[in-house]
C-alpha cells in the first residue's frame, strides 16, 4: 500500500461549509506558501460557492484570487469542484459556454476539476470533462453519494466503470450529506477497485460525527486519497480534521508524509480568523455540531435549519416532523434523486407544500415539473405514470441530454455584456450571474460612483 494523499478542503469547501464561503482573499493569500510546502495532494481553491460568494458579497474578482493563489502555489496542484453542465451556476449552459470556463479555469491556474451531475446523469457531465482534458487538465469525476434502494454497490460500480469509459483520470466519492457509513465506505471502495483502475477519492462531511472513521476505513480499503481540513475550519458540517488523520497515520503503512510542525503554523494562521466570524455571527456555533439523525433525513445540515425557519414564518414549526417524514417519501414518488444542489432544496419545498396544504402535490413548484419533464437529465429510477400524470398531465417527457436544446450562446452574452467586460473571464463571470455581475461591474469600473448594492442571502 503506498502512502494516502490528501486533499486540503479548507480554502473552498471548509469555509463553504462553516461560514457561507466568507473567507477573502487578503485572508487566504498570506498563507499559500506555508500551505504549499506541507506535502498535499491538492488545494481546493476555487468552485463551488466560491464564485458567487466573490461577487455577492465580498467585491472581489473570483479569477484574480485563483491567479494569486497560482503564483504562490508552486508545487501543490489546485483542485475546484464544478457541476457539470450547470458549471457553478443555477442552469444548464450551453456546451460553448461550459468549454470556455473549463479552458480559462485551467490557463487561470486549475489543475484538477471534480465534475459531478446531482443526478449521477454522465450526459450532464462528459462535456466538461471532455473539455478539461483538452486544456490540459486532470478531469476527476465525481459520484454524488447517496442511500436509497436503488443506490446499491452494484449501481455505483456500474457508474464507475461509465466514468471510467468516460476518460476520468480519477473518481471520488462524493457524501455530501456525511450520511456514508464507515462500514459501507470500506465495501464501497474494495469493490470499486475491483472494476476499475484509476485512483479513488473520498470526500465527506463531519456533520454526523462520521467523517473520520469514513476516512479510515476508506484508507484501510485501498483508498488513495481523502479530504480533509485544516483543524479551525474542520469538523461539524466541514470535513474531518486534518492534522489528526495525519498523526493517526503517521509511522503506519498509510503514512501521508505531510509536515505536522508546518500543519500546526498554518492552524495557527486561521485560528483568529475563526475567532474573528464567531464574533461576527456569520460562523454560527450550531455549525459545529454534531446532528447523527442526518443520516436518515439526508439533508445537507443547513437545509434542516432553513426549513425549520421557513415553517415558522409559516407559524407551522409544529408541522417540521411532518416534513422530515415527508422527504423520504417525495424523493420515492421523484425516482430517488441525490438530496443535493438543486434537487434537495426542491425535494424539501415540495414535502413543506405536501404538508402544509394538507393534500399532496396540490401546490407544485415549476422547478419539480421541469425536472419530472427531464429537463435535469434522468432520474435513478423512472417516475411512475401516475406521479407524470398528477405532476405534468399528459406533456411530452424529454429524454435526451438536458443541453442539447440549448444553442450556443458565449458571443450572445459576450454581446450583452459588451458595455462591462474587459476580457472572456469578465464574460464567463457575467454568464454565470448576469444579476450580480452587472452590479459588480459597475462597482469596480466606476469606483466613485454609488452602485445599489445587491443584499439577497442565498443557500448553496
Amino acid at each position: 500500500m503506498s502512502k494516502v494523499k490528501i486533499t486540503e478542503t479548507s480554502l473552498r469547501d471548509g469555509h463553504q461549509s462553516l461560514m457561507a464561503t466568507r473567507l477573502t482573499t487578503a485572508e487566504i493569500l498570506p498563507i499559500v506558501e506555508k500551505m504549499d510546502k506541507a506535502g498535499y495532494y491538492s488545494l481546493e481553491v476555487w468552485g463551488g460557492a466560491t464564485f458567487d460568494s466573490a461577487i455577492r458579497f465580498l467585491n472581489e474578482d473570483p479569477w484574480e484570487r485563483l491567479r494569486e493563489i497560482r503564483k504562490r502555489a508552486k508545487n501543490t496542484k489546485l483542485q475546484m469542484l464544478l457541476r457539470g453542465q450547470n458549471l457553478l451556476g443555477y442552469r444548464h449552459y450551453a456546451d460553448d459556454i461550459v468549454d470556455k470556463f473549463v479552458e480559462k479555469s485551467i490557463k487561470n491556474g486549475i489543475d484538477i476539476i471534480r465534475i459531478f451531475d446531482a443526478l449521477n446523469d454522465v450526459r450532464n457531465i462528459r462535456q466538461a470533462s471532455e473539455s478539461t482534458k483538452k486544456y490540459g487538465g486532470h478531469s476527476q469525476l465525481a459520484i454524488c453519494y447517496t442511500i436509497s434502494p436503488v443506490h446499491t454497490i452494484e449501481y455505483y460500480k456500474n457508474l464507475a466503470m461509465e466514468m471510467q469509459e468516460m476518460g476520468a483520470d480519477s473518481i471520488a466519492i462524493k457524501d455530501m450529506a456525511g450520511i456514508l457509513l464507515p462500514y459501507r465506505a470500506y465495501e464501497l471502495v474494495k469493490e470499486l477497485k475491483k472494476v476499475i483502475n484509476v485512483p479513488i477519492e473520498v470526500h465527506t462531511h463531519n456533520t454526523a460525527g462520521l467523517g473520520a472513521m469514513t476516512n479510515l476505513k476508506s484508507i484501510e480499503a485501498g483508498v488513495d486519497i481523502v479530504d480533509t481540513a485544516i483543524s479551525p475550519l474542520s469538523g461539524g458540517t466541514s470535513q474531518p480534521t486534518t492534522e489528526s488523520l495525519v498523526r493517526t497515520l503517521a509511522g503506519t503503512e498509510y503514512d501521508t508524509g505531510i509536515n505536522l510542525e508546518i500543519l500546526k503554523e498554518v492552524a495557527e494562521y486561521f485560528k483568529p480568523i475563526r475567532k474573528k466570524y464567531l464574533d461576527k455571527g456569520t460562523l454560527k456555533p450550531q455549525a459545529l455540531f454534531t446532528e447523527p439523525n442526518i443520516v436518515e433525513y439526508q439533508l445537507p445540515g443547513g437545509m434542516l435549519s432553513n426549513m425549520l425557519s421557513q415553517l415558522k414564518e409559516q407559524k407551522a414549526e409544529h408541522k417540521y416532523e411532518d416534513v422530515l417524514r415527508e422527504i423520504p417519501k417525495v424523493r420515492a414518488d421523484l425516482g430517488y434523486p441525490p438530496l443535493v444542489t438543486p434537487l434537495s432544496q426542491m425535494t424539501g419545498t415540495q414535502a413543506v407544500f405536501n404538508v402544509l396544504t394538507g393534500e399532496r402535490y396540490k401546490m407544485i413548484p415549476k422547478e419539480i415539473k421541469d425536472y419530472v419533464r427531464g429537463k435535469y437529465g434522468k432520474s435513478p429510477v423512472p417516475v411512475s405514470e401516475e406521479m407524470k400524470k398528477r405532476i405534468i398531465g399528459d406533456e411530452e417527457v424529454f429524454t435526451g441530454r438536458p443541453a442539447d436544446l440549448l444553442k450556443n450562446e458565449y458571443e450572445e452574452i459576450k454581446k450583452e455584456a459588451e458595455d462591462l467586460i474587459r476580457n472572456e473571464e469578465d464574460v464567463l463571470t457575467y454568464a454565470m450571474f448576469p444579476q450580480v455581475a452587472r452590479t459588480y461591474f459597475e462597482k469596480r469600473n466606476n469606483p466613485e460612483k454609488e452602485v445599489k448594492v445587491q443584499t439577497i442571502n442565498v443557500i448553496f
